[in-house]
């Protein structure tokens, strides 16, 4: 029989060399003094009162001075109100012009505007994907989603630029901005509306303003990445020439960061479209209005029929903005008005004729008073579809024989997952949380990431909602162990198979385009309500990111390291365990806190289809005017968020760490 020895004093500097093993032995020695400390001054068990802040009263008479004051004090009145009507002119500006140049001459001018950028073929999807929007009869809500999104994307993509700029020439502007992004893009996007409605009450400036505060950061980041690579030769060379800062910014730095730049845009563009639905629930009308509204009364008929328009408006943006980034550097002669097709022959552009043509049809339209859409042309689906989903209720819900219905499939993971997970999660003493939290940080990252995801979960107990966002956490997690298997094992096949990726790849594309407010739709329809289909939403939501990036990390592994392993006669599955994953750990922690990110931002937004918790506070307030309950929750969500993300972001280990 083996005999088990303990360590020898030659063992114990080896053991301590190791990082890991240092960093758990000053865990242990920390907890065994801090926690009997803790145990006897407030007992275990939740988070206790005696930590706790009210923050009920505070709030309540903030928000009462606010709107006491609306309407006297000078900052709303000199600043804030012109604020808010200058959004309102603008927004109305947009949509009158719309409404003016009739479907026709918006479906015109759209294809016109992709073929000019993206070519042909996206200029046709352009012109269906506007034709759908009228099809489904919904052409002024599309008209109001377009018009409040042109206004948001505008004011995002100029306060964005300005703030990349400032930190792409500024270290100490970039050090400055950067926890404050970080902050902003972990945040779920329901944690924007709060402050906002506090300030601008219900409407169409809250919901643009909240949309520029979440869209902003992408174009900011990307920006400052593009100028901070700009190729230091060629800038050499313009300095060499005498040219002084703005000639160096613009003539060699910004053209350098064009791609970066326009991937910007494109971001922005798609994070603007999701807020400028999900702002719905705060009077931004239009297409997410219709959902919003068509989900408070589980109509998924009507809902699929303002959700489709909306998915089609994300992918023409998405594809016409990729396209326009991807589009090689144009030369001076692409400005020319004529192409030389032969020796001494010339070819007038098309672009002028075709956009005669396009404000031809606008005018043809209001001259015949044809501007609306057409109400015999409507198609109703959402009669089927309520028809087919009752049909699914009666048939499909329960009693399918052998695998039971989707009703008890929402059923068993409820009892048998989400239960268990949260009674678990709080029946853990309060400090042995925090515990969890600062040892999985500290392990992954850094003492300083370590004491932040520590502080920002403790704050969580300080508002006075630690249960809730228990409750809410038991979904994130319930919801990222199925996105990570689904996520890996489709990565690893993606990344194996050139077939299975080119497969793969359309449906991540439309699945990444959609915003969050759409996945509600298809469960609720399968799922019904509850925290079950809000957890069905989150991984649908965030399994094509965790999918993107696996497949890529293992595709970017060094092909001489799995030569090698062939050459020793591994096989493929010895290949995977033992050289691609491990060499893509760094892409898998990526992927893990991606996708921890996502199905965070859904499980909130399933507060209105049932999810409760967290979610269901920040709705609640909302819709009730009680703005202590939606901002208290609404920072814990953030709490939540950054907590989240330093435990499952990878950092690089500083020396001492």
């Amino acid at each position: 029989m083996a005999t088990i020895t303990a360590p020898t004093p030659r063992t114990l500097p080896r053991l301590l060399r190791n990082r890991v093993a240092t960093k758990l032995a000053l865990l242990i020695l920390v907890a065994a003094i801090l926690v009997p400390l803790a145990h006897a001054r407030w007992a275990s068990g939740t988070w206790p009162t005696a930590l706790t802040v009210d923050l009920t009263t505070p709030l309540t008479d903030t928000s009462t001075w606010i709107i006491d004051n609306r309407d006297s004090h000078p900052l709303f009145l000199y600043f804030l109100g012109h604020v808010s009507n200058g959004v309102v002119l603008a927004v109305r500006a947009v949509y009158l012009f719309l409404l003016a140049a009739g479907w026709a001459g918006v479906t015109a001018l759209g294809a016109l505007v992709a073929w000019r950028v993206a070519g042909p073929r996206l200029a046709l999807g352009t012109a269906a994907a506007l034709l759908a929007c009228g099809t489904l009869g919904m052409w002024v809500p599309a008209m109001q989603t377009l018009a409040l999104m042109a206004v948001a994307v505008l004011a995002s993509v100029a306060v964005g630029a300005l703030l990349g700029l400032a930190a792409g020439l500024s270290p100490r502007t970039d050090r400055a901005l950067r926890p404050v992004l970080d902050t902003m893009q972990v945040l779920p996007a329901f944690a924007y509306l709060l402050p906002v409605v506090l300030v601008f009450g219900i409407g169409v400036p809250a919901a643009v303003l909240a949309t520029v505060v979440y869209a902003a950061p992408p174009m900011a980041r990307l920006t400052a990445l593009g100028l901070r690579g700009a190729d230091p030769e060629v800038l050499e060379a313009v300095d060499s020439l005498g040219a002084t800062a703005r000639q160096r910014l613009f003539t060699a730095r910004i053209p350098l960061a064009r791609k970066e730049i326009l991937l910007g845009v494109n971001q922005t563009i798609m994070m603007a479209l999701s807020m400028a639905v999900i702002a719905s629930v705060i009077g931004a009308g239009g297409l997410g209005d219709r959902v919003y509204q068509a989900l408070a009364s589980v109509d998924v008929g009507a809902a699929l029929a303002a959700g489709i328009p909306i998915v089609l408006m994300a992918v023409v943006l998405d594809r016409v903005t990729a396209a326009a980034g991807e589009r090689p550097d144009r030369t001076p002669t692409d400005h020319t008005p004529t192409e030389r097709t032969g020796i001494g022959r010339t070819a007038r552009s098309p672009w002028p004729y075709a956009l005669v043509a396009a404000l031809a049809v606008a005018v043809a339209g209001r001259l015949t008073d044809r501007l609306d859409w057409p109400e015999a042309r409507v198609l109703n689906i959402a009669d089927p579809v309520n028809r087919a989903v009752d049909w699914m209720t009666a048939h499909l819900y329960s009693g399918v024989p052998v695998i039971g219905g989707t009703a008890d499939w929402a059923g068993h993971f409820t009892t048998w997952v989400l239960d268990p997970l949260r009674d678990g999660l709080q029946w853990l003493p309060w400090w042995a949380v925090l515990l969890v939290v600062a040892a999985l940080a500290w392990l992954i990252g850094t003492w300083r990431t370590a004491l932040t995801a520590t502080l920002a979960m403790a704050a969580i107990g300080v508002l006075g909602v630690w249960e809730p966002s228990l409750d809410t956490l038991s979904q994130v997690l319930a919801a990222v162990a199925v996105t990570l298997v689904l996520g890996f094992a489709t990565g690893v096949a993606a990344a194996r198979s050139d077939r299975v990726e080119r497969a793969l790849r359309p449906v991540l594309d439309v699945l990444q385009t959609m915003p969050q407010f759409v996945y509600l739709i298809p469960v609720v329809a399968l799922f019904g309500v509850g925290r079950a289909p809000a957890v069905a939403a989150a991984v649908v939501y965030a399994l094509p990111a965790v999918v993107r990036i696996t497949a890529q990390g293992l595709r970017q592994v060094d092909p001489a390291a799995l030569e090698s392993a062939r050459s020793l006669g591994a096989t493929p599955a010895q290949q995977l365990w033992q050289v691609q994953l491990p060499l893509a750990r760094r892409s898998l922690l990526l992927a893990v806190n991606q996708g921890v990110v996502l199905v965070l931002a859904v499980v909130i937004i399933g507060g209105l289809v049932g999810g409760g918790a967290l979610g269901y506070d920040v709705v609640f307030g909302l819709a009730q005017g009680d703005l202590a309950t939606g901002l208290v929750a609404g920072a814990a969500i953030v709490c939540l968020g950054l907590t989240l993300d330093r435990v499952t972001q990878p950092t690089k280990q500083e020396k001492g760490a």
